[in-house]
């Protein structure tokens, strides 16, 4: 007796392979949600990361202003030979500690975006090497160790080549500030400042001793410079252009340090992608009261977005507060979300400007704002 065997049909087969498709792409859709959805939030991080380790950066310069600038005693000095908006206050102009160019219309060298601000923050310790973060006191001799000059600790102390400016403190307006000159010289080395002309006479006068450029380098001006802006990206492939996740029409915020030979070459360094605008707006004390108070009946300070005609001495009693604005996206494009048209970046429109995304909408923009009440300009 032949047992009877029993199976599927091919009906059965066929209903059970689209019950089995339909369970399948319901499946990869989530997947593929989630997957998405984890690559943006992962790009998102990283945007977050940038902009705070970025623009930390920016926000100590821009505390550092004026950080050891000499305001008397100045001899012919170099700047930029690579700068786009005449922003030098070379050869002899006392140097501004912060100078800018608003609403910019320019292109190369720098390829920055028409229509951003340019900034130029002018210290001493704006460059990025270990020389510019170092000072020390120089009085009067007889120095006694280990007091005269004053000691950092002993890891971070200068090195004897190392190449150093003077400053004497000075007790007038007419006096304080003054760089320590020697003939033509506006720097020396380390080893040489225990002997004339940089030591103090005056038993009650203190020098102060800022570290400037690494040994080798030979100071062309008595501070460092960074200047700030928007690099749109490089045709050379073998540069380092803008990443390809990053909207149509935006760059990257670079900071770059002047080097002593008049220009940045291996001194910039890319602090946040996918940069739009960038808007600064400086708060001025214009009755000089010492109090910022804008807005306040019968005070006459303001913001505004241009220090043009402003001195040095200008800027350093003036200039209270120093705002900064930058328009990024955060992660990369997502067609599931639509952002504004348009979005002011700065106070206002007037102040900042309203800038017009395009197409560039399914991105997720951020204006990063960066409030900074300078520490070294007086």
């Amino acid at each position: 007796m032949v047992k009877r065997q029993e199976g599927f049909s091919l009906i059965e087969l066929m209903i059970t392979m689209v019950v089995f498709l339909l369970v399948i792409a319901s499946a990869s859709g989530v997947f593929t949600s989630l997957l998405t959805q984890f690559k943006q939030q992962s790009k998102v991080a990283e945007t977050n990361i940038e902009g705070a380790i970025g623009l930390e950066i920016l926000r100590r310069d821009l505390e550092s202003a004026g950080y050891g600038l000499p305001w008397n005693g100045l001899i012919t000095y170099a700047e930029s030979n690579d700068n786009p908006f005449a922003l030098n206050d070379a050869p002899t102009g006392t140097p501004r500690a912060i100078r800018g160019q608003n609403n910019t219309a320019y292109a190369a060298p720098n390829d920055i975006f028409n229509g951003s601000d340019y900034l130029v923050i002018k210290a001493i310790n704006v460059a990025q090497n270990d020389i510019s973060q170092k000072w020390t006191v120089l009085k009067a001799a007889p120095f006694t160790a280990p007091f005269n000059p004053r000691q950092w600790l002993t890891n971070e102390d200068f090195t004897n080549t190392e190449n150093v400016i003077v400053l004497s403190m000075g007790a007038t307006t007419a006096t304080e500030r003054s760089l320590v000159v020697s003939g033509a010289l506006f720097s020396t080395t380390y080893n040489n400042i225990t002997t004339a002309p940089w030591p103090p006479v005056d038993q009650t006068a203190t020098h102060v001793v800022y570290g400037i450029t690494p040994t080798g380098t030979a100071p062309q001006r008595p501070f460092n410079r960074a200047d700030y802006y928007i690099w749109r990206g490089s045709t050379d492939p073998a540069a380092d252009d803008v990443p390809d996740r990053c909207a149509p029409n935006t760059g990257v915020l670079r900071k770059a340090v002047l080097n002593h030979n008049g220009n940045f070459a291996g001194g910039i360094f890319p602090l946040l992608d996918c940069v739009a605008d960038m808007q600064v707006v400086f708060g001025l004390d214009n009755d000089n009261d010492g109090d910022f108070e804008p807005g306040v009946a019968g005070s006459t300070d303001l913001y505004t977005n241009s220090l043009v005609g402003m001195t040095a001495a200008n800027i350093r009693d003036n200039v209270k507060e120093i705002r900064v604005y930058i328009l990024a996206h955060e992660g990369q494009r997502d067609a599931t979300y639509t952002s504004a048209a348009a979005i002011v970046v700065g106070p206002d429109a007037a102040l900042g400007r309203l800038f017009n995304l395009g197409a560039n909408l399914n991105y997720r923009w951020k204006v990063y704002t960066l409030v900074v009440m300078p520490n070294n300009l007086v």
